[in-house]
């Protein structure tokens, strides 16, 4: 794939994302799938980056450093997804915040590309927009494991308050 297609794919993912996070939905093991297929994507992606171009221990750095962003990214907007239970089942709703901070995760991967890995030369276009969707399938994966932990002491028998019970980040109430 060009670097083109990759930042049109990073694009479109990210577009699906948000939506997905911003609509009611129970939460459920199955999104860690989706997890895995974007993952497998994106080190596809970043495997036939590394084939193509050379690349030096700071490239390798510069994806380590984005890559732990991603992860600070997902568990800050997993603390916006409001979680409540309706019929014995923990559903998850995320806000304008959660859409925000999918745009701002975007920006600081691409951002942090262009201060530290640009600019290694010959020619290669940037591991940031070769790895945005691997970048995207960390975010998400820490998100979704951080928020099936939320829900797994919400349900009733976890420990956490029960059905509309009150509690933090909404935990037992509907979405408003």
């Amino acid at each position: 794939m060009s670097v083109a297609t990759d930042i049109v794919l990073g694009v479109v993912v990210l577009a699906l994302l948000i939506y997905r996070q911003v609509v009611a939905r129970p939460v459920t093991t199955r999104g860690l799938q989706i997890v895995g297929i974007l993952a497998i994507i994106g080190v596809l992606q970043t495997v036939q980056y590394f084939d193509k171009y050379h690349s030096s221990d700071g490239t390798y750095a510069a994806l380590g450093g984005s890559l732990v962003l991603a992860a600070i990214f997902g568990a800050l907007r997993s603390a916006t997804v409001r979680i409540w239970i309706q019929d014995g089942q923990a559903w998850q709703k995320g806000n304008w915040v959660t859409g925000a901070l999918w745009v701002v995760a975007l920006a600081a991967h691409l951002g942090y590309d262009a201060l530290v890995a640009r600019g290694h030369g010959h020619g290669a276009p940037s591991v940031g927009d070769a790895t945005v969707v691997l970048y995207l399938a960390v975010s998400l994966g820490i998100q979704r494991v951080i928020i099936q932990q939320r829900a797994n002491r919400v349900l009733p028998g976890g420990g956490a308050p029960g059905p509309g019970a009150p509690g933090p980040s909404g935990f037992g109430t509907a979405p408003r």
